[in-house]
């Protein structure tokens, strides 16, 4: 495309490209934006180096006017977009690319395998978090996919809520608090749980988790207790019927007058089995497998449109494909999140070509991430952890259902006509 435009003399033409769902995971009531600020920092460096332009010059990829435009390619444009940790809709224009459409088009695909799956992985941790309540989530999933998506995994649970992540590598890339207990090998590698115990507590103190289901639970929490006293910071199940375990271990230790060990529990778990132990004594979840493949979503659904492009005389104008189940709105779009007197969010209000009409106590919902190809606002994933717990707190009760359901917020398109009817009105 890049090729047959430059040689077409459209590809200087001013464009807007928008990505967006058409519909939400099915059973999800809503998405999370996440990856935005990975994007941003790829932005920046994403160019075409001697390797790259000499591999695409060997297989005759393009010719050479398009080698010569890659080679000093830099993205120049605008980039507008909802901020990441924002809970997203069907249509919601979630970031918005303004350039020549040479530029733009060349982001696709960084665009989209980056935001499909940290916004993935977002969603499915949001339900979790939701669920678990004050109770802490874990983040423990590195070794349930591939080495380089872990860490980005790591970053997108975090803002979604989780308290920590095992994988090191995410807490050193992006400052997230870092935690993670002992395997059942460290347990088998010595000749006795006593003396793994032992080995452990000596290392790494009182206030560690000892895992105590390599053979019998209550033997071992016996012994756990015995070594380290009612200081012993917890302990952690990982099999078994999680729930009367649960009930049983909290009774062991508060008998043996460890009132204070909290009690860890992993084992494939995800949302749905957070719910079930809800009534059960845990302190903490260890989610691994179910957070870093998006609980049954691996990807987000997010597809890249050309929306509107410089008409003859320079005038923007929409365009949208037709196909058939495929279809999508044309026009550059504006957002706003309506909400009731009470903060309660009830619409996801789209304007076609310019902003909706706010009644008030709308929130726009689209911050500009991008000018002039300089990246203006925060890529910390601190920052968009504070922003999505903001963001989800005024989702309507219903959003947080586990149940199948529609999506807790219709998107409404307002156009220029029905902006009018509005304004007369």
């Amino acid at each position: 495309m890049l090729q047959a435009t430059l040689a077409s003399g459209h590809a200087d033409r001013p464009c807007v490209f928008e990505a967006f769902t058409r519909r939400l995971p099915e059973g999800r009531r809503y998405g999370v934006v996440a990856g935005t600020g990975r994007f941003l920092e790829a932005l920046a460096e994403f160019t075409f180096g001697t390797e790259e332009i000499d591999f695409l010059r060997e297989r005759t990829i393009v010719d050479e006017a398009t080698l010569d435009y890659l080679a000093s390619y830099r993205f120049t444009g605008d980039i507008w977009g909802y901020a990441e940790g924002e809970c997203y809709f069907p249509g919601s224009p979630l970031m918005i690319v303004e350039s020549t459409f040479a530029e733009g088009v060349v982001l696709e695909t960084l665009a989209l395998s980056i935001l499909n799956h940290d916004s993935a992985i977002a969603a499915a941790a949001s339900r979790m978090t939701a669920t678990a309540g004050d109770r802490p989530c874990i983040e423990m999933g590195s070794r349930r996919t591939h080495e380089r998506s872990a860490v980005a995994a790591a970053r997108a649970a975090y803002i979604a809520g989780f308290d920590s992540t095992s994988n090191l590598e995410a807490g050193r890339s992006f400052d997230i608090p870092t935690r993670g207990t002992a395997a059942h090998s460290f347990t088998l590698l010595h000749d006795s749980e006593r003396e793994a115990f032992a080995s452990q507590l000596s290392s790494l103190g009182l206030s560690t988790t000892l895992l105590v289901d390599t053979y019998d639970v209550t033997g071992a929490v016996t012994l756990a207790v015995e070594l380290a006293g009612p200081e012993l910071g917890g302990v952690r199940l990982d099999s078994g019927d999680l729930v009367s375990q649960a009930h049983e271990v909290r009774e062991q230790l508060d008998s043996l007058g460890a009132t204070d060990t909290r009690i860890v529990v992993t084992s494939d778990l995800d949302e749905h089995a957070i719910a079930a132990l809800q009534a059960a004594p845990v302190d903490a979840y260890g989610v691994g497998t179910r957070v870093v493949t998006g609980s049954g979503h691996p990807a987000a659904g997010m597809v890249y449109k050309l929306v509107a492009r410089a008409d003859a005389d320079g005038t923007m104008v929409g365009v949208a494909k037709a196909s058939k189940d495929k279809s999508s709105m044309g026009g550059r779009k504006f957002a706003l999140r309506r909400r009731n007197s009470t903060g309660v969010a009830h619409e996801e209000l789209i304007g076609i070509g310019s902003a909706p009409v706010d009644d008030g106590d709308d929130r726009p919902l689209l911050v500009q991430l991008v000018r002039g190809g300089e990246v203006i606002v925060p890529t910390d994933a601190r920052s968009a952890r504070e922003h999505h717990a903001n963001s989800r707190a005024e989702l309507p009760t219903k959003a947080l259902r586990l149940s199948h359901g529609d999506p807790a917020l219709r998107t409404v398109y307002q156009d220029e006509q029905s902006r009018t009817e509005v304004e007369e009105d």
